[in-house]
């Protein structure tokens, strides 16, 4: 009984259910705002049902994630001191549960699985953007745009920046054949289309780095280990002058013309600087998580009038350091920044030093993604987010020990565990 429960939780064996669990949360995530709290609890049961089968397997040691859930934790304590917190506690207890389903989804679900999930997931967002969708003003950057069925072109075209990009993992780094090759085509294609009716500048530039980068570690894979290491410092010496001079020579002014922005980023530049003298008044553990956006506060309200924000809700700095600069200091910023630094270092040390890491390959290219986007969004900092799941999922496989699969443990007949069972 033991064993048929554990092929439900192995990654080698459960395929189909991972598949489907992945592609509900994405849809989640999408459209919990949409389709209300029975769809957060599907989110929840899908995750929890493997904590239900196999506990041990499914949560592991939390003494290996300390380095993970700081931020998540120092969310939740900030109740204590936040301006508003009723909605700190609130927040705080579903992003460290949503935390926790990502750490499930890292221990339970491998990377073909996580890749085709995504992409199934991205499938239903954008049929269905596509055919409920609209066209709405943007403040911003004072323009229509093409919103699906969101409220910002830019979480539209996160989706679709995910659908191109996991489809481009799954065809040249996961090698997939027959229907699902097929089908990494036709949704990269949907994706494609979709990210381009989006006009979104930020999820165009992070997925063409995104996929550059990624695109780059294969030739770095081709050299053996040593060599790797030596071909990428000598690469990030070139960027580094290449960028500098860019900068200097106007690149960056041309960059924002093709998309039409300005040096103030279409005001970005402006709600920046209000959010560092908001986080002056308490510089060192902020108001509380999701403390500052709050109806009846006069600087939020001050600054949704400033920004036409009739629904006075979903509005945010536009900058995932400074959004936490404001809600969780200077201690938050610093938990936030080590898990996004370690989790980048972590995978890219993975892929100079070991001969062959698919999973690091296609993780380094989620993170890549994932900053060029945080200077500009918050994907990583709010529950129930496509975003933040991505990211918690990476780093847990680095926090987890590489252990045989189930299918090499039945090859050497080992009998002294559980087929595939977790170091960690």
């Amino acid at each position: 009984m033991r064993l048929a429960k554990f092929r439900f939780v192995d990654p080698d064996r459960n395929m189909l259910y991972g598949v489907l669990a992945v592609a509900l949360s994405v849809v989640v995530f999408a459209y919990s705002a949409r389709f209300g709290q029975i769809s957060i609890l599907a989110y929840y049961g899908v995750w929890f049902l493997m904590v239900a089968i196999d506990y041990r397997h499914s949560l592991g040691n939390y003494g290996r994630f300390h380095w993970i859930i700081a931020f998540g934790v120092l969310a939740l304590l900030s109740v204590f001191w936040s301006q508003a917190p009723n909605v700190t506690l609130r927040a705080g207890i579903q992003y460290m549960t949503h935390i926790v389903c990502a750490l499930v989804a890292a221990r339970t679900i491998g990377m073909r699985t996580l890749s085709r999930g995504v992409q199934a997931g991205v499938l239903v967002v954008l049929l269905y953007s596509l055919a409920f969708g609209t066209y709405q003003y943007d403040a911003l950057d004072g323009d229509y745009s093409f919103v699906g069925a969101f409220e910002s072109k830019n979480q539209l075209g996160f989706y679709a920046s995910l659908g191109v990009y996991f489809a481009f993992a799954g065809l040249l780094m996961l090698k997939e054949k027959g229907r699902w090759r097929l089908a990494s085509l036709a949704i990269g294609a949907l994706s494609a289309y979709a990210l381009f009716a989006s006009k979104s500048a930020t999820s165009i530039i992070s997925v063409i780095g995104s996929i550059l980068i990624a695109a780059t570690f294969f030739l770095y894979l081709r050299f053996s280990p040593k060599q790797r290491k030596v071909t990428f410092v000598v690469s990030l010496v070139f960027i580094g002058v290449g960028a500098f001079a860019a900068l200097n020579l106007g690149g960056l002014d041309a960059l924002l013309g093709v998309f039409g922005k300005d040096t103030t980023l279409t005001g970005r530049t402006y709600l920046w600087s209000q959010g560092f003298e908001a986080a002056a008044l308490a510089p060192v553990f902020g108001t509380g998580y999701q403390g500052f956006w709050v109806q009846g506060f006069p600087d939020a309200e001050r600054l949704w009038y400033d920004f036409f924000i009739t629904g006075r809700s979903g509005f945010h700095f536009h900058n995932t350091y400074i959004e936490t600069y404001v809600e969780l200091g200077l201690v938050g910023a610093g938990c936030l920044v080590m898990l996004i630094g370690v989790t980048l270092i972590g995978h890219v040390k993975r892929l100079l030093f070991e001969r062959r890491n698919t999973v690091s390959h296609v993780l380094l290219g989620i993170m890549a993604l994932l900053i060029v986007r945080s200077f500009f969004e918050i994907d990583v900092l709010n529950p129930y987010a496509i975003g933040s799941f991505l990211l918690y999922y990476a780093a847990a496989q680095l926090a987890t020990k590489p252990v045989r699969s189930s299918r090499q443990s039945a090859a050497l007949g080992g009998q002294r565990g559980l087929p595939g069972q977790l170091a960690a």
